[in-house]
């Protein structure tokens, strides 16, 4: 616990959407929650509305920054005991238009940085014997379509990451976890490109926050591991 006396979460990759909603919802519970971002500004603003909630900048795809960041959140303000990743970018475009570069950026941001922000909370989970590490995935991870040449490989690296540390952590009492968000994000941008869709076709940031908060919740005897969040109206 925290000098507040309160459990610590890492939010990492936050934005206006599901991070924003992810900081929300657990310092609603009572968390101290960390906002990692690559650009802080705002996440700033964020943490500024939230109880016991601090800022950090933080690259995902540097291990020197990702170990930079947990350091200040360890000292400021406890051990992480439940992280979150949301850093999700991808480059879309088919095997011909991507580069080589797209494709490995990709990999950095989904698959690379997961692993390190996870490696920075696991021993203090393990030591204390409970903890939740929940990764915000996507579709993309369970079949390549045209234009997620760079995407979808990442992803799935990022899926059989969270199912690797899964296998590997319950034992130890750590609830590793995968939301596989599928359809459109309810997002001012995504409002403005898709103006004639209905309010239930998009997935709305704050349902993805209650389904995550809810994971680590779950008791021991019946822990998920994938669980899915989509609108009724999305084809699957």
């Amino acid at each position: 616990m925290t000098t507040l006396d309160k459990p610590v979460c890492a939010v990492v990759g936050v934005g206006p959407g599901i991070g924003a909603a992810l900081a929300r919802r657990f310092a609603l519970e009572g968390h101290a929650v960390a906002l990692l971002a690559r650009n802080p500004d705002f996440s700033r603003e964020l943490a500024a509305t939230l109880p016991d909630a601090r800022a950090f900048t933080c690259d995902v795809t540097d291990a020197a920054a990702v170990d930079s960041a947990f350091r200040a959140i360890r000292a400021d303000m406890g051990d992480v005991e439940a992280l979150l990743y949301n850093a999700g970018s991808g480059v879309w475009g088919d095997v011909e238009q991507v580069t080589a570069a797209d494709f490995e950026a990709s990999w950095r941001v989904n698959a690379l940085g997961a692993l390190l922000a996870a490696k920075q909370v696991i021993g203090p989970m393990k030591r204390a014997g409970r903890g939740s590490i929940v990764f915000i995935g996507a579709t993309a991870s369970r079949r390549g379509n045209v234009r997620t040449a760079a995407f979808a490989p990442a992803k799935a690296a990022q899926r059989s990451l969270a199912e690797s540390m899964a296998r590997h952590l319950w034992p130890s009492g750590i609830h590793v976890s995968l939301v596989v968000v599928d359809g459109v994000v309810d997002l001012p941008a995504t409002r403005r490109r898709m103006p004639d869709k209905p309010d239930s076709y998009f997935v709305r940031p704050d349902d993805v926050a209650d389904a995550a908060h809810w994971l680590t919740r779950q008791p021991a005897s019946a822990w998920s591991f994938e669980i899915e969040a989509r609108p009724f109206g999305e084809t699957w």
